[in-house]
Parts: structure tokens; C-alpha cells; sequence
């Protein structure tokens, strides 16, 4: 059998173009003001004129758009493909968060890193406990505040002798936390947590929590 060449080189052609556009929409995550064409294909290591393909195609798409400036961004059609995850997410969660709030007697919750913020995305309460945080799906805050969100934070360099984190009323008074990164799940910063009104015994709850976000991690890869 005879294949012609250009035929048997459009696959190869199709999956470079596909790398250089997930290339491109993670130079622009790591951007806050947008890069211009040129700067693009600077870092992409490619022209200007396979980099403006690149986004004309994307545009399309709604991943990137091109404000007045001329700078490229990501687009809103990235946010409708994120929240379309989160029932995944939440799913994958559910299980070892149940799991886990039965066994330590305190609310576990799944949190994401969602641009600057820290989001629950999943909450089970402990179903025999006479007294219990109420906490929130969507409840946001700053990633550098709480157990959940510095935990997110602990998973871009993880430390051996560093592999759960504890707080005290850093977000509400009164409560304490313990979380660990869920770790080694491309594109996700998240970590999987406890919240209490009562102090919590660290050497524990620590060991649960990371077995619970290890158990997610299994589930979402």
C-alpha cells in the first residue's frame, strides 16, 4: 500500500498544531495583561503568522479574545468549559469526603484554585455529630488564608516533613482546619480538608485528610 505524503504528514501537522495551542493558552494563564502576537511566538518558538492561525482559531472558539489593545487573552468560553468539570470534580469527591467527615466527625470539603481565589467546589457534613460547621459550596477566599487554601498553595512545591496544614480562625473565629493538597492531577490546584469548632488533633486528622485527597487524586486521573 502507497500513502501519499502529504496525507501521511497532515496527522503529525494536526498534533503539532494542537501542542503549540495548548502551549499558547498556558502562556497566556501565567499572563495577567495578555501577550502580544510577537511575544507569543517568542515563547511558543514559532512566527508570527502560525501564531495569528493559532489564535484566529481559538478566537473562534471563544478561548482567547483580543481586546482594543491588540494583547491576547484567555476568553470566557475557558470558564464554560471549566464549570462543566465541576460535576466531575464533585463527583470524584463525594466518596472519600464522605469518608472522611464520618471518620473525623467535622465537615470535609473539595477546594479548588479558580483564578485568584480558593473555591469549594464539594462539602459533606458529618451526619452524627450534635454540632457541625456549616459550610458552603461556593464560599470563596484568598488562596493565602485558611487550611483549604494554603494547602492548594503547599502542592506547588510539597515538603516530605510538610504534608497537611493547620489553622486557627484565619477565616472564621473559632474554627479550626486541616487540608492537604490533592496532588498529581494535571491542570487542578486543589486540596481536600476539615473544618471544626473544636480544636483538632493533628497527628489524627492528618493522616485522614491526606488519604482523602490522595483517594480523589486516584479518582481523577
Amino acid at each position: 500500500m502507497v500513502t501519499h505524503p502529504e496525507i501521511a504528514a497532515r496527522p503529525a501537522e494536526s498534533s503539532q498544531a494542537l501542542d503549540r495551542g495548548l502551549r499558547l493558552l498556558g502562556l497566556l494563564a501565567d499572563a495577567e495583561r495578555g501577550l502580544s502576537v510577537s511575544e507569543l511566538a517568542e515563547g511558543l518558538g514559532t512566527s508570527r503568522a502560525a501564531v495569528y492561525r493559532l489564535v484566529t482559531a481559538l478566537e473562534t472558539h471563544g478561548m482567547v479574545r483580543r481586546p482594543a489593545d491588540g494583547r491576547v487573552r484567555l476568553g470566557l468560553g475557558l470558564l464554560d468549559l471549566a464549570r462543566r468539570v465541576l460535576p466531575e470534580l464533585r463527583e470524584a469527591a463525594r466518596g472519600p469526603l464522605r469518608v472522611l467527615a464520618e471518620r473525623v466527625g467535622a465537615t470535609a470539603h473539595l477546594t479548588v484554585l479558580e483564578g485568584d481565589d480558593a473555591l469549594a467546589v464539594a462539602v459533606v457534613e458529618p451526619s452524627w455529630t450534635d454540632f457541625h460547621v456549616a459550610y458552603r459550596v461556593g464560599t470563596r477566599h484568598r488562596p493565602d488564608r485558611g487550611a483549604a487554601g494554603r494547602a492548594i498553595l503547599l502542592g506547588r512545591d510539597p515538603a516530605p516533613d510538610q504534608p497537611y496544614v493547620v489553622t486557627a480562625g484565619e477565616l472564621q473565629p473559632g474554627a479550626h482546619g486541616i487540608a492537604a493538597p490533592v496532588l498529581d492531577v494535571p491542570g487542578l490546584e486543589a486540596s481536600v480538608g476539615v473544618v471544626a469548632l473544636a480544636d483538632l488533633d493533628a497527628a489524627e486528622v492528618g493522616p485522614a485528610v491526606i488519604e482523602a485527597a490522595a483517594a480523589v487524586a486516584r479518582r481523577l486521573r
